[in-house]
């Protein structure tokens, strides 16, 4: 996420004779490799067996012909399901203003948050959403790390993520603390491949 010069720079001001320990959500082979080259011996402990998904969690799958399509599938799902509050995974920063306002124009309160927003921009939006003043926050996959919403009912998937992990990372946003959640995606042909890789992880 660009935080690695930074890090670098903290990790060059410790004394070498420390104990460190690393957190992470997923741990991706960039993830370990990062572990490796700032920790000594390191152990891991992982609390879930991993890309673990949580069993409370109804995932399902609507194919659809087209980005346009998909656009009013998301609204429509929204209103059918009656969700009261969801986060909508878009693959790109373009793409999730351009939903976030077409949700608008449909009369949802909808927001996006993306890598192109300052972070005090993503605060506050978050903060609104937390609050319930958004229904629908459009987020990209760097925008979404590390969110933590108290009982959030659901997921949609509007463009299916490039690597199968990232599904499991999405759809873990959901479902938390033995609650219940949906995760809905939407698929056009061309997912076709993506789709298959979710399902065999």
């Amino acid at each position: 996420m660009g935080f690695l010069p930074d890090i670098q720079r903290i990790i060059n001001l410790l004394s070498p004779n420390r104990q460190s320990l690393m957190f992470s959500a997923t741990f991706s082979p960039e993830i370990r490799k990062l572990a490796r080259s700032f920790l000594k011996e390191p152990q891991l402990i992982e609390v879930a067996r991993r890309n673990a998904l949580a069993e409370n969690v109804e995932q399902k799958v609507y194919r659809v012909d087209g980005d346009e399509a998909k656009r009013v599938a998301v609204a429509s799902l929204i209103r059918d399901r009656e969700i009261d509050q969801v986060i909508v995974f878009s693959n790109t920063k373009i793409g999730a203003g351009r939903l976030a306002r077409q949700l608008q124009k449909e009369g949802l309160k909808a927001e996006a948050i993306h890598g192109d927003k300052s972070q005090q921009e993503r605060l506050q939006t978050l903060e609104a959403f937390k609050q319930g003043e958004i229904k629908v926050l459009v987020a990209t996959d760097v925008a979404a790390r590390g969110l933590d919403i108290v009982e959030l009912p659901a997921v949609i998937n509007f463009d299916l993520p490039h690597s199968p992990e990232d599904y499991v990372h999405r759809i873990g946003r959901t479902g938390r603390a033995g609650a219940s959640g949906m995760a809905l995606s939407l698929m056009v042909d061309k997912d076709q491949r993506a789709l298959a890789d979710i399902e065999k992880l």
